[in-house]
C-alpha cells in the first residue's frame, strides 16, 4: 500500500514538473542526456577510444584474399586499410563465414562489415547501410564441356543444375534468373568454382569479377557469358540505431569517391589481373 502511494506521488510529481514552467528546461536536459547516451554507446565513439576499427569481412576473390605471404589482400582490404589510416586509427580484420556474418555485426563481434555486400531489403530490415561505395554486377561461369551451344536462357531449365554461395545475392539471383533450374549451395565460391571445372554442376552465379577471371584462367574448361544478370549497389553494413558511425562512414565514402580512390582501386582489382601475382 505504502509502495503504491508512494509511486503515485512520483508520477505526479513527474507530471507537474513536465506540465508547469519547467516544461521547455525539461525537455532540454532529457534531450542531452538522451544525445549523450547515444553518443556514448556509438560504434565510433568506441573506435576512437579504442583507437582502433574492427572490419568484418569473409574470404573469396578479389573481395579479400590471402596472399603468398598468408597476409589478406584485396580491394575490400585496401578500403578498410585507407579508411583506418585516413581516420588516424588501427585497424582490426576479422574474417567471419559470410552465412554468418551479420549476426557476429549484432552480436558486436566487430564494428562494420566491409566486405562486398550487397544492399536488399532483407539485410536492412537487420542492419543499417552506408550509402553504396561501388556497384557490381552477377555473371554466369559455366563448364564449357556441360555448357555447350547453350545460351544465357538455356539454363533456365529442370535438367540444369547451377551453384552459389550460400547467404549470398549470387543465390538469390540464380533463384530470380533461372528460377527452373536445380540449385545447389556451397560456403565458400572456390568450392562452387570447384564442382563447376569438374563438371558436377553445368555452372555458378557470382559477382564479377570472378566469373571472368576463372574463365580467362582456365579457357579450356570454363566459359562466362558477357550480359550480366543483374547489378548491384555495395554498401558498409553497421547496427542499427547507430546515426554517429553512419554520418562517419557516409562522409568518408563521399571523399574516397570525390578524390577518385576508389575507383583507381576498383580498377585495379576488378578491372586487372596485375595483381594475381601476389596469390599465385
Amino acid at each position: 500500500m505504502k509502495r503504491s502511494i508512494s509511486l503515485c506521488t512520483l508520477f505526479l510529481a513527474i507530471f507537474a514538473f513536465c506540465t508547469g514552467p519547467l516544461l521547455h528546461f525539461g525537455a532540454q536536459a532529457c534531450a542531452g542526456e538522451l544525445q549523450r547516451q547515444l553518443t556514448n554507446e556509438s560504434a565510433i565513439e568506441q573506435i576512437a577510444k579504442r583507437g582502433s576499427i574492427r572490419v568484418g569481412l569473409d574470404v573469396f576473390v578479389p573481395w579479400a584474399m590471402k596472399d603468398k605471404k598468408g597476409e589478406l589482400i584485396g580491394f575490400e582490404v585496401d578500403v578498410a586499410k585507407k579508411l583506418a589510416e585516413d581516420a588516424g586509427i588501427k585497424l582490426e580484420l576479422v574474417p567471419t563465414e559470410w552465412s554468418g556474418i551479420i549476426p557476429a555485426l549484432i552480436a558486436g563481434k566487430f564494428d562494420v562489415i566491409i566486405g562486398g555486400m550487397t544492399v536488399t531489403a532483407e539485410r536492412n530490415l537487420k542492419i543499417n547501410f552506408t550509402n553504396a561505395y561501388y556497384f557490381t554486377a552477377q555473371g554466369l561461369l559455366a563448364n564449357r564441356k556441360m555448357a555447350a551451344d547453350m545460351a544465357i536462357a538455356d539454363f533456365n531449365k529442370p535438367e540444369v543444375t547451377l551453384a552459389a554461395r550460400m547467404g549470398s545475392t549470387a543465390a538469390l539471383t540464380a533463384k530470380k534468373v533461372f528460377p527452373k533450374a536445380t540449385l545447389r549451395l556451397f560456403d565458400t565460391e572456390p568450392a562452387a568454382v570447384q564442382e563447376v571445372r569438374n563438371g558436377r554442376v553445368h555452372g555458378m552465379v557470382a559477382g564479377q569479377p570472378l566469373p571472368v577471371q576463372q574463365a580467362a584462367g582456365s579457357p579450356e574448361i570454363l566459359i562466362t557469358y558477357p550480359e550480366p544478370l543483374m547489378q548491384e549497389p555495395i554498401a558498409m553494413g553497421l547496427r542499427k540505431g547507430d546515426i554517429d558511425t553512419l554520418n562517419f562512414l557516409n562522409n568518408w565514402i563521399a571523399q574516397a569517391q570525390a578524390s577518385g580512390w576508389l575507383e583507381e582501386r576498383y580498377q585495379y582489382w576488378f578491372e586487372s589481373t596485375d595483381w594475381q601475382s601476389l596469390v599465385q
